[in-house]
Parts: C-alpha cells; sequence; structure tokens
C-alpha cells in the first residue's frame, strides 16, 4: 500500500509517495495540498521530506533514501547514471549516453529515459543539460530546473575545498 506525503518547496507543491519500504515518487503538483495527506508517518515520507528540506536550504548532498522507481531496464540504467551526477555539476545527454555505452544518436533515448523518471530531484535529472550548454526539456518546466540549478551552484561555490 502506498503512502502519500505533499510538502512546498521554494519550487512548488511536491508530493511524495512510499511503497513503505522504499521512495517511489517525487512529483510536482501545480495546486497546493494539505503538508501531511494520507503520509501515516511513513518513516521513508518522513525521512525524505527532511532531506528535501536540508536541500532546499543547501544542505543536502546527496540524497540517502531508499528509492524503488518502476521502468524498464534501460530507464533504470539511466537513472543511475543521472544519481553519479555530482551536486552542483552537469552532464549532457550525449555525456550519459557515451557513460552507458551507446552508439551516436543516443542521447535521444537518454532524453526520453530522463523525461520519465519518477523520482524528481532526488534522482537529479534536473542535472542534465544541451550538449550546448543550454537548459533543455524538464518535466516540471524549465523554470524549475533554472531554479535546481542555481541552488545548487550557489551551494557548492560555499562548500570548502578541503574539509
Amino acid at each position: 500500500m502506498s503512502s502519500v506525503l505533499t510538502m512546498e518547496s521554494p519550487v512548488g507543491t511536491l508530493k511524495l509517495v512510499s511503497d513503505g519500504a522504499a521512495l517511489t515518487h517525487v512529483l510536482f503538483v501545480d495546486e497546493p495540498c494539505s503538508e501531511l495527506a494520507g503520509c501515516a508517518g511513513d518513516p521513508v515520507l518522513l525521512e525524505g521530506r527532511r532531506q528535501l528540506d536540508r536541500y532546499f536550504a543547501g544542505g543536502q548532498q546527496p540524497f540517502d533514501l531508499p528509492l524503488s522507481a518502476q521502468g524498464t531496464s534501460f530507464q533504470r540504467r539511466v537513472w543511475a547514471e543521472l544519481a553519479m551526477i555530482r551536486y552542483g555539476a552537469t552532464a549532457s545527454y550525449g555525456d550519459i549516453a557515451t557513460r552507458l555505452g551507446m552508439p551516436l544518436g543516443g542521447s535521444r533515448a537518454v532524453g526520453l529515459a530522463n523525461g520519465s523518471n519518477p523520482i524528481a530531484i532526488v534522482v537529479p535529472c534536473h542535472r542534465v543539460i544541451g550538449s550546448d550548454g543550454r537548459l533543455t526539456g524538464y518535466a516540471g518546466g524549465l523554470e524549475r530546473k533554472q531554479f535546481l540549478l542555481g541552488l545548487e551552484s550557489r551551494a557548492a561555490a560555499q562548500q570548502p575545498l578541503f574539509a
């Protein structure tokens, strides 16, 4: 049985969904919702909210949550590669295709898999840009993508080089 938690964030309302063992979705919602809708104390959702709150405050990197995204084998390979993009960094669709050993033109398939990522922000599909450095498609909208990349670049710039 799924549990749902909605939360307000700087990029609008987010809906987190858990299967009880792992986070299965982080979705953008266009209308405000009550902060705890059907959460019933689900520890995965409560931890997800805590980590997202820290992320938006510039402090959570990387996320440390159990994830269970449903998709094809190829989509899951792409999503795993997305998770390897460092906080504050970006990669192009072509870069990801190359890392996956795909032939020339594989960036289109990567883009489709990227666009079907059900766990926005936590699986950082917003860190993928065009090969020319431009912001391209994002299920949450380009304004949100720009905001998230700006948040990360500002927070990353404030991190000490040696800790």
